[in-house]
């Protein structure tokens, strides 16, 4: 069993120093170490890289998650000891233009290996961002005015229109497989020692996603409606890759407002396309979803983007939270 240890939070870190509390941070150094183990040690920037990380090192690794178990991804902010202790890691394994903060720690750090999970596979525009409100994840024309009000530079304009790509990839379990891959890859080149436990352990999980695969595949291919409601427009890939269409109440941000004409458009969808389940997340506040849902007279239910796991996710890891996703579907699409 591999060892897991996380770093402390910025928040506490900056709440110990407000408290006078200097032994908390100075107690955790050791044993949310990043570095300097006798393992192959990797810094994940959340549990999607976390889990690929565990599941291919296995004993080899020492993984330390950069975000927190409940910890909203998007919004993630790093302390100057988490940033520290990223160059001292053998590897950091992240989603180039999920995190900026994650971003521009890796672009400063030093550390040898970087794994940009964005370049093992083909990120798409699925145009959900049209309903975006001013999250960074936002439409092209939403960069250009960020652009023109704030003067960026042309190499910061040109980071945000990557944004209007949908990063998150790791909820199709083919594209997934994709990443898990070119992560074993990189893990053979920088610990070749251990080369031969990593492709044995990328095998294994390439397997259990094709199986997953598998499971969507048939357990989605024929139902009522193709149509499902979400509260954060995280399922693009998942719904391309198995015939659905997903409408997203927020876009890309799962914390924005939708507009009351959207609100109305999604009534009027959910009639006419049969729609019956508004899916909301763990991380995320539900309330925005529950008021459409009563005012449209749908139920409500959980799609979890698993951005995290915590003990409000139905299930423990990867596999078991989109088993679990998958039931919510066929039972939300009228699945046969």
């Amino acid at each position: 069993m591999n060892v897991r240890r996380r770093n402390i939070s910025g928040i506490a870190v900056t709440a110990a120093a407000a408290l006078g509390l200097g032994t908390l941070s100075a107690c955790s150094g050791d044993s949310a170490a990043a570095g300097n183990t006798d393992k192959f040690d990797v810094v994940a920037s959340f549990y999607p890289m976390q889990y690929l990380a565990e599941q291919i090192g296995g004993d080899h690794v020492n993984v330390t998650t950069l975000t927190e178990p409940g910890q909203e991804p998007h919004d993630l902010e790093l302390s100057a000891k988490q940033t520290a202790q990223m160059g001292e890691a053998d590897a950091v394994l992240y989603l180039k233009s999920l995190q900026p903060a994650v971003d521009e720690a890796v672009g400063q750090s030093d550390v040898k290996t970087k794994i940009d999970a964005a370049t093992l596979t083909k990120l798409e525009d699925h145009g959900n961002v049209e309903h975006d409100h001013g999250h960074d994840h936002g439409s092209e024309e939403h960069a250009a005015e960020e652009h023109s009000e704030e003067a960026h530079s042309e190499e910061a304009h040109s980071e945000e229109e990557e944004h209007a790509l949908d990063p998150h990839v790791w909820l199709d379990p083919v594209k997934y497989a994709e990443i898990a891959e070119g992560v074993a890859s990189a893990f053979e080149k920088a610990d070749p020692d251990n080369a031969a436990d990593y492709r044995k352990n990328a095998d294994a999980l390439t397997k259990k996603l094709a199986d997953l695969n598998t499971a969507f595949e048939d357990g989605l291919a024929n139902t009522d409606t193709k149509v499902f409601f979400t509260n954060h427009a995280a399922f693009g890939y998942l719904a391309e890759r198995y015939g659905l269409t997903q409408e997203a109440i927020n876009g890309l941000d799962p914390e924005s407002e939708p507009s009351p004409a959207r609100i109305k458009e999604l009534q009027d969808e959910a009639k006419a396309d049969g729609v019956t389940t508004v899916f909301y997340e763990t991380l995320v506040s539900d309330k925005t979803a529950k008021t459409l849902a009563k005012d449209a007279g749908l139920k409500t239910d959980v799609l979890d983007p698993l951005e995290g796991i915590t003990e409000k996710s139905k299930g423990d890891d990867y596999i078991a939270v989109m088993e679990s996703n998958l039931k919510a579907l066929e039972a939300a699409l009228g699945a046969k």
